[in-house]
Order: C-alpha cells, then sequence, then structure tokens
C-alpha cells in the first residue's frame, strides 16, 4: 500500500503543480521579488496548494473519513485556509498562533495525541495521569491536562520550525520528503510496534510523495514558491505522523534537528534582544549561510542531507544514542554557527 500510496501523491501533487504554474499567473497570484530583494520576475505564490490538497485527496482515497482522519483533515483545512489568507494579505501573528493551537486541539479532541514521551535514562515519562471526563450530551470528552498541552505544544513547534526554513526554495519540500521517509521506514519495521501504524504509514507515504513532486518545481531556481500554506501544513502533517506512529517524537527532533534548534534559537535570540518573537528578520541559519556566499541548491542539500544522515541514524539507536545524536547536532550547530557569522 505505501507504495502506491506514494505514486497517487506524487502524480496528483504533480500535476495539480503544473495547474498552478498555468493559472496562478492568470489569477494574479504571484510572489513579490522585489521585496526581498530578488532580481527575477514574479513567480506563483503560495504553490504549496499542490502539496496540500494532494496530501489531502490520498488520504481519502486510501483511508475511511472517520475518527482520527476527521481530525487531521478539519485541523488541516482550518490551517490551511488561515496560511492562504495570510500568504496574500498577512494576518496578525496572535491570529496565526490561535489557529495553530486550535488545530492542534482538534487532533487531541479526535484522539491524536501524547500519552508518554521516552526518558533518555531508559523507559518513558507518563503524561496522562492527570485527567477529567466531560459528558457533553452524547459525546464524552477526556482532557489529559498534560498529555494534551504537549500534544498541542508539539504541532505548534513543527509548524513555525517548517514555516522558518522556507526561507530557501526548496528546503521545505526536501526536508518533509526526508522525515517522511524515514517516518515511514519506522512504521513498516515488523514486530516494531504494538500500535496499529495503518495511519502513520498511509501518512508518511503521501507526504513523501507530494513533497517529491513539489520539489521537482522549487528546487532553485524555483518554478514556483511553497508559501506558508505549504510548509506550515507540511510541519502538521509530520508533527500527526510523529504522534499516532506511536510517540515518534524523539526520532523526528533528530531528523529536523538543525531546523528546530534554528526555531528555538531565532527565538531566544530575539527575546534578549528586547524584540517581539513574531517579527521577522534574516538571522535563520539558512540566511546565514545565503550571506556567507552560499548557493541555495548547495544550502538545500546540506539541510536535507543533514536530516538524511541523522534520520538514518535514528532507525539504528535507541533514546539514549539518541539523545547523544542531538547533542552532536547542536555541537555541529555551534561550530558551524561560529564559522558563519565570522564571515558576515
Amino acid at each position: 500500500m505505501a507504495i502506491t500510496a506514494i505514486l497517487t501523491s506524487f502524480v496528483i501533487s504533480l500535476g495539480l503543480g503544473g495547474l498552478v504554474l498555468k493559472f496562478f499567473p492568470k489569477l494574479n497570484l504571484m510572489d513579490n521579488p522585489k521585496r526581498y530583494g530578488h532580481d527575477r520576475e514574479p513567480i506563483p505564490y503560495p504553490g504549496g496548494i499542490a502539496p496540500l490538497l494532494a496530501i489531502l485527496t490520498s488520504l481519502l482515497i486510501f483511508l475511511p473519513f472517520e475518527g482520527p482522519v476527521i481530525a487531521v483533515m478539519t485541523g488541516a483545512l482550518l490551517l490551511a485556509l488561515t496560511c492562504f489568507v495570510d500568504d496574500r494579505k498577512g494576518l496578525s501573528p496572535f491570529l496565526r498562533l490561535g489557529v495553530q493551537f486550535l488545530s492542534g486541539a482538534l487532533l487531541v479532541i479526535g484522539g491524536i495525541g501524547v500519552s508518554s514521551i521516552s526518558n533518555p535514562l531508559g523507559g518513558t515519562i507518563p503524561l496522562d495521569q492527570l485527567s477529567w471526563v466531560f459528558d457533553l450530551g452524547s459525546l464524552s470528552l477526556t482532557l489529559t491536562l498534560l498529555a494534551d498541552l504537549v500534544t498541542v505544544l508539539w504541532v505548534m513547534v513543527m509548524i513555525n520550525a517548517f514555516n522558518w526554513i522556507d526561507g530557501v526554495p526548496g528546503m521545505t519540500s526536501s526536508v518533509s520528503a526526508v522525515a517522511a521517509l524515514v517516518l515511514l521506514l519506522l512504521s513498516v519495521r515488523p514486530d516494531f510496534h504494538y500500535l496499529d501504524q495503518t495511519l502513520a504509514i498511509t501518512l508518511s507515504s503521501v507526504i513523501l510523495g507530494a513533497s517529491l513532486a513539489f520539489l521537482i518545481f522549487d528546487f532553485p531556481p524555483p518554478k514556483m514558491l511553497m508559501g506558508d500554506t505549504g510548509s506550515m501544513l507540511l510541519g502538521f502533517f509530520l508533527a500527526v505522523t510523529a504522534i499516532i506512529s506511536g510517540g515518534k517524537i524523539a526520532t523526528t527532533i533528530l531528523i529536523l534537528g538543525f531546523p528546530i534548534l534554528d526555531f528555538i534559537w531565532v527565538i531566544v535570540r530575539r527575546l534578549l534582544k528586547g524584540q517581539s518573537p513574531f517579527k521577522g528578520d534574516l538571522w535563520h541559519f539558512h540566511h546565514r549561510f545565503l550571506k556567507a556566499g552560499y548557493k541555495p541548491w548547495q544550502i538545500v542539500v546540506f539541510f536535507s542531507g543533514t536530516a538524511a544522515v541523522f534520520g538514518a541514524l535514528s532507525l539504528l539507536l535507541q533514546t539514549e544514542g539518541k539523545a547523544l545524536a542531538f547533542a552532536g547536532i547542536l555541537g555541529v550547530m555551534l561550530l558551524l554557527a561560529g564559522i558563519l557569522y565570522r564571515k558576515v
């Protein structure tokens, strides 16, 4: 099923990408390159609607429209609508955060959540100790405070981490493809899971197919740009996949070490300087690479390559080893940051 889902999502995303190239210019859905100092003609934006619709359509093809699938698709559509408007007109960051929170909360209501996290010293740390059950007529809702908060926070971090690496074309789609492939390989491993992996296998497969297809369009030099409509939704879908595959959050953090550390670093830096964490700047890690003279395609290869290396390690390491590997990512990032910041 995985191969069929990958190919289906790939073909749909590729076809929709072709339609974006043809019709977005006629609809004036184009970017503004001069606003960001780019010396080129406008290109279609946000092209991320192609992989988004490919993923949603593929889910409808391969999964029954019930329970968790409804929660995932509802949260995704709410987030997508907000992102599409934001890509065109710009919305308040607080409104965007509120929608992200609501999208995560919809997952919780649909029964998708993190009940425990791996302890680097061994075992697991339970998160579902405090819970309350609310009866709302025929509907029974269970609130598990810590687990639900961790679930929503994880989703919001992934959404924004992917959004923030979208400063270089091809970055989001390539890293997303690597992450989806690793999560797929983990989900299909025999004798590895006690949970049904059908949803995880399907989600990671369709993310992989849609991301690879869109990479054809946005690998530097790009034919279209993904925009928040694509980048945030890929982060959302990968966050969900990590949860439903049996809590592969540690694995996902290892694969996406650079984007997540960049996300944390940028927020801390802005707060230390007394700036709003929501105000954009050019201090992301990929911006440092650009200022140091590296070409966009080289940056894409570096980020996706490191994701692939640490993703391969995640297939071999236990929790303790993953913690050490993540410390290695931090060390490499600090070393590179020191080199890059000296150059610019």
